[in-house]
């Protein structure tokens, strides 16, 4: 492979005018199609497998234009200190609100009148109206969603407080200006790294370029593919923090080949066939990782995988091939100004000893407190998630400034915390000979429970199948409604048992519960595979079968350590005033799994590229414990860069609104922090330092059984160190800079 690479390295550099030319028209290519394709509105959400999926299927077939799965709102109205909703006035504008409303959109399907309906607190103080969509909440137009707040701005005025809860107001947040923060303190650490605004300038373009195709691509199918808005915020997400991780790796090592004294066109060669073998292989772990999404059966987040995997591969090619046709466009200017002076008056200043490889010999005359320290630290940091709770945030998490929790809290005020979140009960009586008694029993059954209300039976026209609401006496996420939920549906297996009908439990409250439970049980299966499958892969790299071991175990403690700090922080609510965390909860069910994907490639990135170095060093003939320290002698200024830089990019969203990116902002940024500092920085040298020459063991039967991928680039040393020293003759073919050659000594 670092043959092969070395040659495409060589060829785009001497061919660079047509390679920035094919990758420009590519992504005008793909900014057409984006502009020219329909607005897709959103992925359809679903969870194959589970019984609200199921009950939801089973309304539509049994309940046609309910819109079961629709967007629903709540405009709740509190009367003035000493009056009433019931109050003539008071009543008068909320009965004008619920006609204004049924006008106010055709994606409306209805609208209950909270005087007919018997949405009135018993103290009068507290009404609602109750709206339903016929589509979901992303699928909503501006329109709709203006005319929905625009509603209580009226009643407002009259002195009634009203506030708007539901997922009709959900919106994706907007995070451009967290990207740009990200963006530009990517720019401030490459520049302190390379001392040079080109080579600093290098990875931001090849990483936005990437990131330009790759979401355009995903905007121009969104509606062939049925993708929805999040799938192209997570493609941003990871094509940002690969792309400038990938030319980073590549740049860095094209001015370390040129310090040497080569001439550019070989040292870009030589970059792509050594670096750029790291680089595929730190994106192939990233693509397994984001694919294995998969496991967890929801075709939303396997198309999300799927899409982001797309951006990583585009950021792989782009690193392969347009990085080295810029570096051919940026000739000297590549080194910092101190090395370039240095190299015109043909001087090598005097070699100090660089902070990283300060460090490793620090780490190689230490290596058992190193160990110690980094494995009990992240030890100490995991001890709360032992304690994790999954699931997922209703309005009661929102900023208390929003009109969603202000709702929230109003409805729990004057109905009970229960009221934010009923559950929807299907009876399917088909199966019962006398479906009403069915019904009946179900109703009795749930009130023996200790609910709040259960409505009565709610029929379809052929009468074979019920819907009856519940209120539950605790707030949505709560581990008493679980609880009730289970309950439940336990009693639904008796009635079933004995009536023949089946009862099953939906509705939005379910929904997340069913989500978060299929989420926790495929969270185990996930790891397994991107894991054990990174595994073989690492093993192909390292020709070892502990050195991947080591990746993988360290990679598990990077995780686990920072799901510690995540409950600690949003599920205690320790240091939470200082994150901005207003109320304490579950963790997103989602959080978890996201976060091993996105940090199990990012941390592969880190491993290969500085670990490989080592073995490069190690194959070449140095002793195990040199090798580490050329190894970080190289890397550790680089692999330092790009974690600083995507602990930036991550920790930008930390300042959102949304509890749920303030999360994952907070758990992808302390975990990088975890492993590429403690891990990578500190538990790695250390290993390698103890084991010594085992780090490379591989059985003789294995080593004949596994291809050789020569990532280290041996066989590309073998092979330039054999051929004529006119490896580099054709440096500089074009742009005007032929024939021009480089020895660039610093």
């Amino acid at each position: 492979m670092a043959t092969f690479l070395y040659k495409l390295g060589r060829l785009t550099f001497r061919r660079r005018r047509y390679v920035a030319l094919i990758w420009v028209a590519l992504l005008a290519l793909a900014g057409f199609g984006a502009a020219s394709a329909s607005t897709a509105t959103s992925s359809s959400f679903s969870i194959p497998g589970t019984e609200a999926q199921r009950a939801f299927d089973l309304l539509e077939q049994r309940f046609p234009g309910s819109s079961a799965d629709g967007a629903t709102a709540r405009v709740v109205f509190k009367a003035p200190e000493g009056e009433k909703v019931t109050d003539s006035a008071n009543k008068s504008e909320i009965t004008g609100i619920v006609k204004e409303l049924q006008s106010g959109s055709d994606q409306i399907a209805s609208v209950a009148d909270p005087f007919e309906a018997k949405a009135v607190s018993q103290d009068g103080s507290t009404a609602y109206i109750s709206v339903s969509y016929k589509v979901n909440s992303m699928e909503l137009t501006d329109t709709t969603t203006d005319s929905l707040k625009d509603a209580g701005k009226d009643a407002q005025n009259s002195g009634m407080k009203v506030e708007i809860g539901g997922d009709a107001l959900q919106v994706m947040p907007h995070t451009g200006a967290a990207e740009i923060i990200g963006v530009a303190i990517a720019a401030v650490v490459l520049v302190i790294t390379f001392g040079s605004l080109i080579a600093a300038g290098l990875p931001l373009v090849t990483a936005l370029i990437g990131v330009g195709i790759g979401v355009s691509l995903i905007t121009a199918l969104a509606t062939v593919l049925d993708l929805g808005s999040t799938t192209s915020t997570l493609a941003m997400m990871i094509g940002l923090a690969v792309g400038i991780d990938y030319a980073l790796f590549i740049v860095s090592r094209y001015r370390a080949e040129l310090a040497e004294g080569r001439e550019r066109e070989e040292a870009a060669g030589r970059a792509v066939g050594t670096a750029g073998s790291a680089v595929v292989f730190a994106g192939l772990t990233v693509v397994i990782a984001l694919v294995g999404l998969a496991v967890v059966n929801i075709p939303m987040l396997t198309k999300m995988g799927f899409a982001a995997a797309g951006t990583v591969a585009i950021a792989v090619v782009i690193a392969l091939t347009l990085v080295p046709a810029l570096l051919g466009f940026a000739g000297k200017r590549v080194m910092g100004r101190k090395a370039r002076k240095a190299a015109e008056a043909e001087m090598r200043p005097e070699a100090k000893p660089n902070m990283g490889t300060r460090w490793a010999r620090f780490v190689l005359r230490r290596p058992v407190w190193v160990l110690l320290v980094g494995v009990l630290g992240l030890g100490v940091i995991a001890v709360p998630a032992a304690s994790l709770e999954m699931g997922l945030p209703d309005d009661g998490a929102q900023p208390k400034s929003t009109t969603q929790r202000q709702a929230y809290d109003t409805l729990s005020e004057g109905f009970g915390p229960g009221f934010n979140g009923p559950l929807m009960i299907v009876m399917d009586g088909k199966g019962s000979s006398d479906a009403k008694a069915a019904a009946e029993r179900v109703r009795e059954e749930i009130e023996g429970l200790g609910v709040v209300t259960v409505t009565p039976a709610a029929f379809n026209k052929a009468g074979d199948t019920a819907m009856i609401t519940v209120i539950p006496k605790d707030r949505p996420s709560s581990h008493a409604t679980e609880e009730v939920v289970h309950d439940i549906r336990d009693a639904g297996k008796d009635i079933k048992a004995d009536t023949g009908a089946e009862v099953l439990v939906t509705g939005a409250t379910a929904m997340n519960i069913d989500f978060s439970q299929k989420m926790n049980d495929a969270l185990l299966p996930y790891l397994a595979l991107v894991v054990g499958l990174a595994f073989l892969l690492l093993m192909l790299v390292f020709r070892s079968i502990l050195v991947p071991l080591k990746a993988a175990l360290g990679f598990l403690l990077s995780v686990v350590a920072a799901l510690g700090a995540v409950v600690a922080v949003f599920q205690w609510g320790w240091l939470g005033s200082l994150f901005g965390v207003e109320q304490t909860g579950p963790i997103m069910s989602m959080m978890p799994i996201f976060m091993v994907g996105v940090v199990f490639g990012l941390a592969m990135d880190y491993e290969v590229f500085l670990v490989t170095r080592m073995r490069e060093a190690y194959v070449h003939g140095e002793s195990p414990g040199q090798a580490i320290v050329t190894g970080f002698k190289h890397g550790a200024r680089v692999v330092t860069a790009a974690a600083v830089i995507m602990m930036a990019v991550f920790a930008g969203f930390i300042g959102s609104s949304e509890q749920m990116i303030k999360m994952i902002g907070f758990s992808l940024a302390i975990a990088v922090l975890f492993d590429a500092f403690v891990v990578r920085m500190a538990i790695v040298p250390a290993v390698l330092a103890l084991l010594g020459r085992k780090a490379w063991w591989l059985p003789r039967w294995l080593d004949r059984a596994l291809p050789n991928v020569d990532v280290e680039g041996e066989k590309l040393q073998k092979q330039l160190t054999d051929e004529p020293a006119d490896a580099g003759s054709g440096s500089g073919s074009e742009g005007g800079d032929g024939g021009e050659r480089e020895l660039v000594r610093v």
